[in-house]
């Protein structure tokens, strides 16, 4: 059988199979569909303004190196007139953080961008490995996050960049909106699913002489619509150079278990990630936005979370491009197609047990095959409104106390409280008692 065409060009090969609608096309359409995409959510979003400085949040990972790749792309393309510089955490993590910076030093070169680094030790005297040192491996993801979201915001204010470009794609997007259900924090989709996030004071937060400060760095997420496959796709065929390993402490967080979730929904059906993220924008706009409020938050981290469900996942996916590129170079590649059941006898196909034992476990959950016909229909009476019975306290619907946005005492840093939580926890971990009540989720 012929190979297929790509469906945009109609002149190359089809090499891959989108996972976002299952399209069939070429490397090189998918790369040029890809930016594209990109360009249309930054221009339709006006992320960003002529001349702006703009600062990329570089981990050494996928998103972020395909991030910096495409931005440097489009700013040249578009002409954008963007100043690009490069931010890095350096969480002190022994065994990955120290390789993963290793991957945006050479990134930095590559692209020809500037790279500030800073680190945990150097803002709060702690490294990551001395804090789970410290109280070990539960929660402290929380304790990463809290530092990270500061870190970003104050590595930018020391470079006078004030807005933030982060990696996040529609995967961690539609995992932290599950997680917000999960819990029940509504008020958080709507930070979660926007595009630009800022704080309302912003334009009030700047310095005497127009300098930009931590109170006032905005953010934005320009691939919030990419998958993570085709991220990994663009990165395998633009041969970026990307480090691939999880963090070795994020196996006990929670968005583990809302990752595996969402992988799971995608196996089913590949479109759901989109209509999660979509969803949850929905839901977002029921959510009484109150007037200088603000919520202090862990941000979504990307690379959190279980690296058997993620990064073993996309890891394999890589070595299976590269035995594919390998296979078509060496001539050996062979297409594979389901066979097709034949029914021109008039029968059906028969199942096999698996297919019959998932049935009988779904029409009875009991484990009871009974004759479904000797079964009589079970009717439940219709209860109107007037005999319903009255929950307590329904009619009185009350919205969560507003919060003050205002700043540390301590640190300067936007917070609703008198201490923000960054300050919470270096004190819990100077004192030895990092049991600060602060919620682990």
């Amino acid at each position: 059988m012929a190979p297929r065409e790509c469906e945009i060009c109609h002149v190359n090969r089809a090499q891959i199979l989108r996972p976002k609608n299952h399209a069939r096309i070429c490397a090189p359409c998918f790369t040029a569909l890809f930016e594209q995409e990109v360009a249309e959510t930054v221009e339709s979003s006006k992320l960003f303004q002529p001349g702006e400085r703009v600062a990329i949040g570089a981990s050494g990972g996928k998103d972020s190196t395909v991030l910096a790749s495409v931005l440097k792309t489009l700013n040249e393309r578009q002409n954008w007139g963007l100043d690009l510089v490069l931010l890095s955490i350096d969480e002190g993590i022994t065994g990955y953080r120290d390789h993963s910076l290793e991957a945006v030093k050479r990134n930095a070169e590559d692209l020809a961008l500037p790279l500030k680094i800073v680190s945990y030790q150097e803002l709060y005297g702690w490294s990551m490995d001395q804090v789970v040192a410290q109280i070990g491996k539960k929660g402290n993801c929380t304790y990463c996050g809290v530092f990270r979201r500061q870190a970003l915001d104050r590595g930018a204010a020391m470079l006078g960049v004030g807005h933030v470009v982060t990696g996040h794609n529609a995967d961690d997007v539609a995992e932290t909106v599950l997680m917000n259900l999960l819990r029940g924090d509504f008020p958080r989709l709507s930070r979660a699913t926007s595009i630009v996030t800022s704080t309302p004071s912003a334009a009030k937060a700047k310095s005497a002489d127009g300098k930009v400060t931590i109170t006032n760095v905005k953010r934005s997420k320009p691939m919030i619509y990419a998958y993570e496959k085709e991220i990994v796709m663009y990165a395998h065929h633009k041969k970026l150079d990307y480090f691939s390993t999880e963090c070795i402490y994020s196996p006990e967080a929670f968005r583990g278990s809302a990752r595996t979730l969402v992988k799971n929904l995608e196996r089913i059906r590949a479109e759901s990630i989109l209509d999660v993220v979509k969803s949850g924008m929905d839901m977002a706009r029921l959510v009484p936005q109150e007037q200088d409020a603000v919520l202090e938050e862990v941000e979504m981290t990307g690379g959190c979370g279980d690296a058997k469900e993620s990064g073993g996942e996309m890891a394999a996916m890589e070595r299976k491009l590269r035995q594919d590129e390998e296979a078509e170079a060496n001539g050996i590649e062979t297409e594979i197609q389901l066979a097709r059941p034949s029914k021109s006898d008039g029968t059906e196909d028969t199942p096999n047990a698996e297919k019959i034992a998932l049935t009988a476990a779904n029409d009875y959950p009991d484990g009871q095959n009974h004759d479904r016909d000797q079964l009589s229909p079970v009717t439940l009476p219709n209860r109107s409104k007037k005999q319903k019975p009255a929950v307590r306290g329904a009619d009185k619907r009350t919205l969560p106390p507003k919060q003050k946005l205002g700043q540390c005492e301590k640190c300067g840093y936007l917070s609703s409280q008198a201490v923000c939580k960054a300050c919470m926890l270096l004190e819990g971990l100077n004192k030895a008692r990092p049991q600060t009540g602060i919620e682990v989720g």
